[in-house]
């Protein structure tokens, strides 16, 4: 086939061809020419099919209307016209290609009804006029559409570098890290679909993570703030993007085939899914993911590229702003070293010279004691020695007049013009430090003593932000008071003030016993008549105190005397009134919220009563301004309170008022110097018709509450039939303990204790099982609550120390010890030793191989009874071992006096000891250090790798347990059976 010149064109017109000049001046695109071009060809009776292929500036594969795959004939002649040729016919003379424009490629590909032998004479059928436009109309619509590409890659180009350039001024901005990242957030929402987006951090080296920010529209639990094992989310997708270091991207079934591995789903499915590793030198430091929820949206592969650089960029500024962040850190803390070692030196300086002044100020008051002068000279003199070596322009002396009951002022000075007018003896500050001895004390302990009832509000002057009072004595007798105290908050008194003003108070009760035998028959007239008017004064006051007393009795039967709530008879009361109403209207309704402090014992055994007392009566006020009348808040017992909803519209209204009540609750509060957490759990319990009586709605709050504390505390529970149906099983289980007991179903377990260094077994512990007859094996946790709760623990451990010992006879050697958990409730039995050794002695086993073990909280109801308890044991051959030592209060205060033979280091030291924690190493060798000076075996708890076997080897632990060396298996996998 001849190729046709460049300047030979068709002649032959077609019909119509105005028709086809407009479509081809109006086609915007190159796909709208392309249509026009094939549908002009089709107009001719020759033509079969018709395409139009093109070939966009930097593509290898041309696009092609309509769509058609080339075959090998096609191809061929696609590729002649694109070379050299104009006109290009097949072999069997079936297809015809034409080039339309250059250099530009687009190309006209015909096929013929018939064979064409002669391409030039086959074109002539079609208008070549048109022909020659359609092919300038592709060219120019070719070039815009080039143009137009060019524009949004650079208008993309440019949005990319500001959302960069943001990135790197945010890294350097002022903001804290979470309105950093939510910034970051917004340019990258900017820059693609990212409303589900996350930041994580990876430390490749400790193997943790952390997700430093997370925005999802579905997940409403959110990620954990806190660092994360990167082992705990393995098989998520983060975890395979953090491990794999490469991007993903797809539909959750693309992203498995990918993998070839079934992904593990944590919170909802999305539709697609994009995340890109952030990398450092290699490592995986980080990754970005979005995510969509929306069905047919996806992420392309430009989204991932940018993500990707995006990922490269936010990596940086994290760094920048960490590291920032860490040299702001130190500077502060270098700062706060340096600070303290000044004040340090300033103190020192501080106590020398206050040394010098307290030895001369001594000696002049020494020599006022002995100086013959009048009292009131005697006073002044006192008060400017005391006033030169501390802050006393408030200074005064009272005295106790025994004769009328009077404490009088004889000298006073006072910036405030207070008038030191004699008084009765009440309960004011100078009677506290008659009966009580010297008092040091500020505005707010001062306020604390009056609302404690201790002090009386009137009889203790124009307030004071601080005073300090002591006491005059002469000999054993307390004859007055000697004071000082300041109005403004830049003058304080301390121990050393106090000390000083003690050696005063005894100079001035010398001299004025000196004084008192002379004036005595001169007052006593006087003093008499005086004591018959403050008589009948105090009759007075006896009247109204009796009648105050007699109103506060009719508030008290009501009301709980440390809150001042409501109590339990109380609040019965206004339940049984609001189901009265209930029952004449239905649609009223009404909640009882049934609260209880969390871990309230542990304050009380921690921090005293007074300080338990404290924290209940700031829980009553927290729970009073939640509430509004006519609501009732009542204390009930305890650390136990209620609240009585009496008009409630829907649950939701009474879970409104619950969560406010666990957030109130749940604020900070200093307490004896410490700043507690506290937090409470909750029941409620919806008051309808089915309620008759105030106790039934009690019982299911309580119900409720008790289902709170079962899923973790600080929270809230409402009751449904659920939770009634789960009391009944607890007492299903309680007869089931019963008849496990009767049948002998629970058995020992022994895990083996072993040598670190030779592997030899010494000894073994003795652990409960239940052998249930359904349900199998039982660990304690399954069973151990409702048998405390049930009053049946004891009888159970009873059967388990009996057996164990049995056990222990049959097993091989005689050289091994066998220990025995031993719980608080068996210590308080003052008979507990005298018990266990009968059956010791029952079972023929011998004492010296039964160790008991104790946990340091055992030790807080009475420490001495349980130390008379082990020693007793110990005289007898029985050991005694402290459990899980480390975790309680009181390791350090009573381990040097009770009578141990072994200290049990607790598993949550040597589990930490693979993490590489300085600290648990640390805490591990000072146990040893003790013990070996304490003469005390130590057994590690809960070895399960080698690591912690070789650390604990090389730190000279000699002893140890755990499932690297041994499992609980029942006590026949231990007995070696005859030949």
């Amino acid at each position: 086939m001849k190729p046709l010149p460049h300047d030979e064109m068709p002649s032959t017109p077609v019909a119509s061809p105005l028709t086809w000049l407009e479509r081809l001046l109006e086609a915007p695109s190159p796909s709208a020419v392309a249509g026009v071009v094939t549908d002009m060809a089709l107009s001719a009776p020759e033509v079969e099919a018709a395409w139009v292929l093109w070939w966009m500036p930097g593509q290898m594969q041309p696009e092609c209307c309509p769509p058609m795959r080339l075959d090998a004939d096609a191809t061929a002649a696609v590729l002649a016209v694109t070379g050299q040729e104009r006109l290009h016919g097949s072999a069997d003379g079936s297809l015809l290609a034409w080039r339309l424009c250059r250099p530009a490629r687009a190309v006209l590909l015909l096929r013929w009804r018939e064979a064409q032998r002669d391409p030039v004479q086959a074109m002539a059928s079609l208008p070549a006029a048109l022909l020659q436009l359609a092919g300038r109309q592709l060219q120019r619509t070719l070039e815009l559409t080039d143009l137009q590409r060019s524009h949004d890659q650079l208008e993309r180009s440019e949005l990319l570098q500001r959302a960069l350039l943001s990135i790197s001024e945010l890294s350097a901005s002022e903001l804290e890290m979470p309105d950093m990242l939510r910034a970051v957030h917004d340019i990258v929402g900017g820059l693609m679909y990212a409303e589900n987006f996350f930041i994580v951090r990876h430390d490749p080296v400790r193997g943790m993570l952390r997700f430093l920010y997370y925005a999802d529209t579905l997940d409403e639990e959110g990620q954990p703030a806190e660092e994360t094992p990167l082992d705990r989310l393995e098989g998520t997708w983060t975890w395979h993007l953090l491990t794999g270091g490469r991007p993903l991207r797809g539909t959750p079934e693309e992203i498995e085939r990918e993998l070839g591995a079934t992904l593990r789903l944590v919170g909802p499915q999305c539709v697609y899914w994009l995340g890109v590793p952030m990398l450092c030198e290699g490592a995986v430091c980080g990754a970005l993911v979005v995510q969509t929820y929306e069905p047919g949206s996806r992420y392309t592969p430009e989204d991932q590229a940018l993500l990707q650089f995006v990922g490269n960029h936010m990596l940086t500024a994290l760094q920048r702003r960490e590291g920032r962040e860490d040299l702001e850190r130190r500077v502060r803390e270098r700062t706060a070293e340096l600070d303290t070692l000044n004040r340090g030196l300033k103190q020192e300086v501080a106590e020398r010279q206050r040394a010098e002044r307290l030895q001369g100020t001594l000696f002049r008051i020494a020599r006022l004691a002995t100086d013959e002068i009048d009292r009131q000279a005697f006073y002044r003199e006192v008060h400017a020695t005391v006033g030169g070596l501390i802050e006393a322009s408030n200074f005064f002396i009272a005295l106790v007049d025994e004769t009328t009951g009077m404490l009088e002022f004889p000298y006073a000075v006072d910036i405030t013009g207070e008038s030191y007018a004699p008084r009765p003896l009440g309960r004011g500050l100078c009677e506290y430090v008659l009966g009580h001895g010297a008092l040091l004390l500020d505005a707010d302990a001062m306020d604390d003593m009056r609302r404690r009832g201790m002090i009386d509000v009137h009889n203790t002057g124009t307030p004071s932000l601080c005073w300090l009072g002591v006491p005059l004595r002469d000999g054993e007798r307390t004859i007055g008071v000697v004071a000082v105290q300041s109005y403004t908050g830049a003058e304080t008194y301390g121990p050393s003030e106090l000390e000083l003003l003690g050696f005063v108070a005894s100079q001035i009760a010398t001299s004025l016993q000196r004084r008192r035998v002379a004036d005595a028959l001169q007052h006593a007239y006087a003093q008499l008549e005086q004591r018959v008017h403050e008589r009948t004064r105090e009759l007075r006051r006896e009247i109204r105190e009796r009648e105050r007393m007699q109103q506060q009795l009719r508030h008290q039967v009501m009301h709980d005397p440390l809150t001042g709530l409501p109590n339990r008879d109380f609040l019965r009361g206004r339940i049984d009134r609001a189901l009265e109403r209930m029952a004449l209207d239905p649609q009223i309704r009404c909640a009882l919220l049934y609260i209880d402090v969390d871990r309230f014992k542990i304050i009380n055994d921690s921090l005293g009563h007074l300080a338990g007392d404290a924290v209940l009566k700031e829980v009553a006020l927290r729970l009073q301004a939640c509430v509004r009348e006519p609501d009732v808040v009542a204390r009930l017992a305890g650390d136990e309170f209620a609240i009585l909803l009496e008009h409630v519209d829907t649950p939701e209204s009474a879970a409104r008022v619950a969560q406010r009540v666990l957030d109130a609750v749940g604020h900070a509060l200093p307490v004896s110097g410490r700043e507690l957490q506290p937090s409470a759990s909750l029941g409620i319990a919806l008051g309808d018709s089915r309620y008759t009586h105030a106790d039934e709605l009690l019982r299911d709050a309580d119900i409720a509450l008790y289902r709170a504390k079962e899923l973790g505390r600080k929270r809230y529970a409402m009751f449904d039939d659920t939770l009634a149906k789960n009391v009944v099983d607890e007492l299903s289980m309680e007869g089931e303990l019963r008849q496990g007991l009767q049948r002998g179903e629970f058995q020992p377990y022994l895990q083996p204790i072993c040598r670190l260094e030779t592997g030899e077994l010494v000894g073994y512990e003795a652990l409960l099982r239940w052998h249930h007859p359904e349900r199998g094996t039982l660990l304690p946790g399954a069973f151990l609550r409702v048998a405390e709760d049930c009053g049946q623990i004891e009888a159970i451990d009873w059967q388990l120390f009996e057996r164990a010992c049995e056990a222990l006879l049959r097993l091989p050697g005689d050289s091994e010890f066998l220990t025995l958990n031993v719980s608080a409730q068996h210590l308080r039995h003052g008979d507990f030793d005298r018990r266990l050794l009968g059956m010791i002695a029952r079972v023929g086993v011998s004492p010296s191989r039964v160790i008991v073990e104790v946990t340091e909280g055992s030790l807080l109801d009475d420490p001495d009874r349980v130390r008379n308890i082990l020693e007793r044991l110990r005289l007898a051959g029985v050991g005694a071992a402290l459990d899980d030592f480390g975790t309680g209060y009181s390791s350090l205060n009573y381990l040097h006096s009770l009578p141990l033979r072994i200290l049990k280091i607790d598993r949550s030291f040597v589990q930490a000891l693979d993490a590489g924690d300085a600290n648990s190493s640390t805490v591990v060798e000072a146990i040893l250090a003790l013990a070996r000076a304490l003469d005390i075996h130590v057994i590690a708890e809960g070895i399960e790798t080698q690591r912690q076997r070789s650390l604990l080897r090389n730190m000279a632990c000699e002893l140890g347990q755990g499932f690297l060396l041994g499992r609980p298996e029942p006590v026949e996998h231990w007995v070696v059976e005859p030949a």
